[in-house]
């Protein structure tokens, strides 16, 4: 189906096509009863204005970039209300690439965003993203990057991230404090800064309380399909943990799941607790304790920090940490 073009308003109207471009924008040399006539026209043909061809004429560019690992998720899509609404706030569009944790399809999705043009761009990268040179194309084409939620701090750009350490840190001292003396750590891969910062919360908590550190309680575990299969072999061992620390809601959604077809009493005999505070926390029975992220507070947080550097503020990349709280709710005691 063809496109409506402000060619065909003019046409339909018999007036001049730039006329029809200045009662669109509201210039004050057109009268309102040509600019009602415009808008009428414009609504009737379900005229849609082209962004990038506006952003060529005017030589503003308003178009940002939004590459999400999993639309689906929670956090990501928290993530993404945030954006929208600090960006609609500051008269910008968004165009948004979802990569599936595909670091292939975060690497087409960069090299879309840099050949359209975009003013900036909002990046949470893959599970897959060891080798940053797409990310460096970025910033070597002098277009503003910001991450957000997952941080490299090797990369030269803006990052907004949770604050994964003092998150976990509250998590697994609110166990121990409720008695639990074997925690163990179901984790994202190591190589995420994000699994590495909760990793560190974890170990952290234990040694301020002279727990024993022991590593073999450490399982690359985080999603609900993994955890479900994971943990009934854990729980049937005879030094089972008495508490299960996860990276994310998903997995402790398939933990808590795993117990129960066990025969295990929550909490009583396994804690659980998640990091996010997802919907599906609330939907459990018992209820997902968990660490809320806020996601979208970081979310407008990125955009801000985004709109500063296109505005010429900031030439330091800085590193923004929004601090988490515990949500105690039913899996722990």
């Amino acid at each position: 189906m063809k496109s409506i073009t402000i060619k065909d308003i003019a046409k339909q109207l018999g007036i001049s096509v730039s006329t029809v471009s200045r009662a669109l924008q509201n210039h004050p040399d057109i009268s309102d009863k040509t600019k009602l006539l415009v808008r009428d026209c414009a609504k009737r043909l379900n005229y849609k204005p082209n962004v990038m061809a506006s952003n060529l004429r005017t030589s503003k560019n308003t178009t940002i970039g939004v590459i999400l690992p999993e639309l689906n998720h929670h956090f990501f899509a928290s993530v993404l209300d945030g954006i929208e609404q600090a960006a609609k706030q500051a008269g910008y569009n968004i165009i948004i690439c979802q990569t599936g944790e595909s670091v292939e399809k975060e690497t087409q999705s960069i090299q879309t965003l840099i050949a359209s043009r975009v003013a900036g761009i909002l990046a949470g990268i893959s599970k897959q993203t060891y080798n940053l040179q797409h990310l460096q194309e970025i910033i070597n084409a002098d277009i503003p990057l910001v991450l957000y939620d997952r941080p490299c701090p090797s990369l030269p750009c803006d990052q907004v991230v949770s604050d994964d350490y003092q998150g976990a840190f509250k998590a697994v001292e609110y166990l121990i404090q409720t008695g639990c003396k074997r925690i163990m750590f179901f984790s994202s891969p190591m190589q995420l800064e994000v699994a590495h910062r909760r990793y560190q919360g974890w170990r952290d908590a234990l040694q301020r309380y002279n727990m024993p550190i022991d590593e073999s309680m450490i399982i690359t575990c985080d999603t609900r399909a993994q955890a479900i299969i994971e943990t009934p072999s854990i729980l049937k061992q005879d030094n089972k943990p008495d508490a299960i620390f996860c990276v994310n809601d998903d997995c402790a959604s398939g933990v808590l799941y795993a117990a129960q077809i066990l025969g295990m009493k929550i909490p009583d005999e396994l804690s659980i607790c998640g990091f996010s505070n997802a919907p599906l926390c609330r939907n459990t029975y018992p209820m997902l304790s968990t660490v809320e992220q806020h996601g979208v507070e970081i979310g407008r947080h990125a955009m801000s920090r985004l709109l500063k550097r296109l505005n010429g503020y900031d030439r330091i990349a800085h590193t923004e940490m929004i601090a988490t709280d515990l949500i105690v709710r039913e899996t722990t005691k």
